[in-house]
This record gives structure tokens, C-alpha cells and sequence, in this order.
């Protein structure tokens, strides 16, 4: 338990390190853009803009997401974990169209950049991105891998433009800026959609990968004295707590003690799953559920 709460004030901490080093470093690349009159570098200047925006609402709804279940949220608060998931994600999707929008016209009219004053930059952002994917890259929650899938992104950009920036010393070509700003953004939109997939499913409750409904209940009818099994439901809080609630039926002559073995059957076969949380209703066969053949949730 200790741990796990030592987890949760790392993961906090992580994302507001995260936070301050984006934001400072956004400020300084702003100004490199104007100065270098790089489209590649101010593509990222607005990019890390929206990034720092998402890191402040990640690192506040990151540690709300912590709060204990109350009267209001029987499950807790884990599912603000998921909102800032899903605004980082359409943070970025908004800002990648517009910087598609800026530099294409540059491929028709290059314009000169400061192919020096781009590799200065371009080293301080491997480096700022880095430390920041170091701190964060063991979070578990959607939230954090989101994070840790931008600073990544963005330390991948930051190598291809200090490569470009050292081309660019030997042989000019201002072509490049905007050619490679086109590639990195749409990578990054590619990688954005795929995430925002995943915080979709989970929002709606889809269930959650690697889990098998039909395997399931299978395990389940192999116990004795288990006649079927319906209405079984799983889906994830945030991407890392599941739940699960199915309805058992069991013979008329099942005995009180061999419900409390079949429950502990159950629950072993679950957990074995990563479900810690299952909600299990026991039915007599001859009991009436109104659930029972119906096409109802």
C-alpha cells in the first residue's frame, strides 16, 4: 500500500516537472523561431504551446485523479486520469492542422533560416524532451503514456531538425524546414489518432484489450454446479483499473458453503485476468432474473 501510494505522488510530481521544463523551454523555442526564421522550429513552438497546456491540465487532473472514492464517486476519481488524456490528445490534433496549414505554402516559397542558430535549439530540446521522457517513462496510467508518447515525439523531432540544421551548415537547402516539418506533424497526428482511440474505447466502456468475454465465461462453466452465466460486463475505469459483473446460475441443490467455494473459483479466475474489482450475483436455477434472455444491459 505504501508503494502504491509513493506511485501515485511520483506520478504527480513527474508530470509537473514535465510541465515546468515544457513551458520554459516553449518560451525560449518561440523566440528561437523568430530568430532562425525556422517554420520547423515554430511549428514546434506552438506544438510544445499546446503540450504546456496539456502538462498543466495532466498535472491538475492527475493529482485530483488520486482523491478517494466519496458519496458522489463511488469508484473514485480516476476517470479525470482519462479527461486529461483526451484533451492533450485533442490539444494536439488542433495544433498539428494548423501547423500543416503554415508550412505548406513554403514548399512553394522557401524562405532563408538560420541553419546555426537551429542546431543550438535543436540540442537544447533533445536534451529538455529527454530528461522529461526519463521522469515519466514508467507511468502506467493513460495519462501518462500519452505524456510520454508527446516528449518522446518531440525529442524524435528535435533529432531529425539538429540532423537537418547540420545538412543544412555543408549544403543549403531551406526546402528541408518545411519538408520536415510536414513529415514530423503528420507522424505525430498518426500517433495522436491512435491514442485517441484508445481513451475513446475506454470512455465508452468498450472492454479492455486482451481480455476475452467468451474465454470468460467458459472458465466460469467449467466449475461444478455452474449451469450458465449471462449478462457479463467488463470495462476499465482509466486504462488500468477493469471491472467486472456478471450474473451465475447455479443448481436448485447448490448448498450455501459450495457458493462461497464457487465465488473464491471465480474471483481466482478474474484476478488471474488483472480484474481486481467483480461484482458476482449468484442465482438459484429455478430463481427468476428478468435479465435472463434478454437483450438488456
Amino acid at each position: 500500500m505504501k508503494n502504491q501510494r509513493i506511485s501515485k505522488e511520483d506520478s504527480v510530481s513527474n508530470i509537473r516537472l514535465a510541465f515546468f521544463l515544457n513551458l520554459s523551454f516553449t518560451l525560449l523555442e518561440i523566440f528561437g523561431g523568430f530568430w532562425t526564421n525556422s517554420i520547423t522550429i515554430l511549428s514546434d513552438a506552438l506544438h510544445d504551446l499546446g503540450d504546456s497546456i496539456s502538462l498543466g491540465l495532466s498535472w491538475i487532473l492527475e493529482r485530483y485523479s488520486k482523491k478517494k472514492r466519496d458519496g458522489r464517486y463511488s469508484y473514485g476519481y480516476r476517470r479525470y486520469s482519462l479527461m486529461a488524456a483526451l484533451i492533450n490528445g485533442l490539444i494536439l490534433v488542433a495544433g498539428s492542422v494548423y501547423i500543416l496549414y503554415a508550412a505548406v505554402p513554403r514548399l512553394l516559397r522557401p524562405e532563408d533560416v538560420n541553419e546555426k542558430g537551429m542546431i543550438l535549439f535543436a540540442a537544447v530540446g533533445v536534451i529538455v524532451n529527454g530528461v522529461a521522457v526519463l521522469k515519466l517513462r514508467k507511468g502506467k496510467s493513460l495519462n501518462e503514456k500519452v505524456i510520454v508518447l508527446h516528449l518522446f515525439e518531440d525529442v524524435m523531432g528535435w533529432a531529425v531538425v539538429l540532423i537537418m540544421s547540420i545538412v543544412m551548415v555543408f549544403k543549403y537547402i531551406p526546402l528541408l524546414d518545411p519538408v520536415f516539418s510536414i513529415l514530423f506533424i503528420t507522424f505525430i497526428l498518426y500517433r495522436v489518432i491512435i491514442n485517441l482511440k484508445k481513451t475513446f474505447s475506454v470512455l465508452l466502456q468498450a472492454v479492455p484489450e486482451g481480455i476475452n468475454i467468451e474465454e470468460i465465461e467458459r472458465k466460469i462453466l467449467g466449475i461444478n454446479k455452474i449451469i450458465s452465466v449471462h449478462k457479463i460486463h467488463v470495462w476499465s475505469m482509466d486504462s488500468i483499473n477493469n471491472v467486472l459483473s456478471a450474473h451465475v446460475v447455479v443448481e436448485d441443490n447448490t448448498a450455501s458453503t459450495e457458493i462461497i467455494l464457487i465465488r473464491k473459483k471465480i474471483k481466482k479466475i478474474i484476478r488471474a485476468l488483472g480484474i481486481e474489482h467483480s461484482t458476482i450475483e449468484i442465482e438459484y436455477e429455478s430463481e427468476f432474473c428478468n435479465l435472463r434472455n434478454r437483450d438488456c444491459f
